[in-house]
């Protein structure tokens, strides 16, 4: 996995930046994919979670 990386531009403020990173990791399922992969979770339990909520999201 490769690391998502975001520069300051001159004279950009940190907090942009950092909100800029954010939408970047929204947008790559970053911040998704980490909370899903908290805890083990059982192909059975994916397969299950996963028709409840539609299929493939």
């Amino acid at each position: 996995m490769e690391a998502t990386e975001v520069r300051l531009k001159k004279g950009e403020a940190i907090d942009r930046a950092l909100r800029r990173l954010k939408k970047k990791l929204d947008k790559e399922g970053t911040l998704k994919e980490l909370r899903n992969r908290r805890h083990y979770e059982k192909p059975s339990e994916k397969k299950r979670r996963s028709q409840r909520h539609g299929g493939k999201r």
